[in-house]
């Protein structure tokens, strides 16, 4: 799997992000794999922790040579370190990997979600809530198309706490959308918004409050409602959307009125594809609760609440890497159909280690096939 990130494209990337500049030995391919092997060998990634697996045997024969140097040194090269060189190192393996998952045109979900800092060690302002006043929080809104984030947005101006804001920048602003249907909750509610994302042809699935004011265009009657295995579906309608002035959308709506089965709970759909039926919908919509599972997978075991660094080019970095780290761990576990995530990191990383105890040996001369047994991870 890390063969298909070729060496060319990390030097071709290197060249035209200028991460090179001025620096000896912590070039940006060192920086990306020491970052890559310490979140994979560590629970909680720190330079001093870096700075100590520089020396580890199995990291030399990862890199393919030594290096030394000290945990300030790694420090002050990440906080400087040109960032775009990890977002474009992102997005290609996100191409190469949604390419071999054959998921270039799956559904892509949007959302948000906070971690917390302690005030007195950042100087943004954001804070969601009125609790907890001791500390500011980050915010990140993540795209998940298919199994693996396609994209993701780094917040800590208090105005993103507005989802409006905030998730249409990071479904505009994404160039992995294509044909994609996008799915996203209740916090992005413009009708502003909702006209944005229309005029630029990026159709979307979502849902709205009841009490939502709606100019009915047209009823496209259900002869009988539609059951599915949580929802009775009651009402198609076109629509067009007003806000509180009574101001209208420029756009026709579509608007899928259906109620829980277990509790009677109304649920109101909006999408602007008039192409899917209305069981469609409310089905894709479900599908949205897979990046609420991403979230707990970064957070457990990819120690997303954990900053290594304050600085917000340092944060930008690390971000870029665990999402790239992500990208290979739910790859793999796809292709390898594992069924849970701390299971398919552990396989991961013992089958990369033992990788590298291969290349040791066979830098001392050995065979490892003759010891086979060893490498059997299944």
């Amino acid at each position: 799997m890390l063969k298909l990130i070729p060496e060319d494209e990390l030097e071709f990337l290197s060249v035209t992000t200028d991460v090179n500049y001025q620096t000896k030995k912590l070039y940006g391919s060192v920086i990306f794999k020491l970052l890559l092997f310490s979140m994979l060998n560590s629970s909680k990634v720190s330079y001093r922790v870096m700075e100590k697996i520089v020396l580890s045997s199995s990291f030399i024969a990862f890199l393919g040579f030594k290096i030394e140097t000290k945990f300030n040194s790694i420090r002050d090269r990440i906080c400087c370190i040109n960032a775009s060189y990890f977002e474009q190192l992102f997005n290609k393996i996100f191409t190469i990997y949604n390419q071999q998952l054959k998921e270039e045109k799956a559904l892509i979900k949007v959302d948000s979600t906070y971690v917390g800092i302690a005030s007195k060690l950042v100087k943004w302002d954001m804070h969601n809530g009125r609790k907890n006043t001791s500390k500011k929080q980050i915010k990140y809104s993540v795209s998940v198309k298919g199994s693996l984030p396609c994209g993701f947005k780094i917040f800590t101006d208090k105005k993103y706490i507005s989802e409006d804001l905030a998730l249409s920048e990071t479904i505009t602003e994404n160039i992995h959308i294509d044909e994609s249907l996008v799915v996203f909750d209740r916090g992005l509610k413009s009708r502003k918004k909702f006209d944005e994302l229309t005029n630029q042809s990026i159709h979307f699935i979502t849902r709205i409050a009841p009490n939502t004011f709606l100019k009915i265009i047209e009823n496209n009657r259900l002869y009988r409602p539609i059951e599915t295995q949580t929802l009775i579906i009651n009402e198609d309608l076109k629509v067009k959307l007003r806000n509180r002035s009574s101001k209208i959308s420029d756009n026709n709506y579509r608007v899928i009125k259906a109620k829980m089965k277990s509790s009677n709970e109304p649920l109101i759909f909006l999408t602007n594809d008039f192409d899917l039926s209305a069981d469609e919908v409310t089905t894709l919509y479900k599908q949205r609760w897979e990046i609420e599972l991403f979230f707990k997978f970064l957070k457990q075991h990819l120690n997303l609440s954990h900053l290594v660094s304050r600085n917000e080019n340092a944060i930008k970095v690390i971000l870029y890497m665990t999402m790239i780290l992500a990208i290979l761990i739910l790859s793999y576990r796809k292709i390898n159909n594992i069924k849970g995530y701390k299971m398919a990191k552990l396989q991961f990383e013992i089958e990369l280690d033992n990788s590298m105890i291969k290349e040791i040996v066979i830098l001392s001369g050995g065979n490892p096939d003759k010891v086979s047994y060893l490498w059997n991870t299944s």
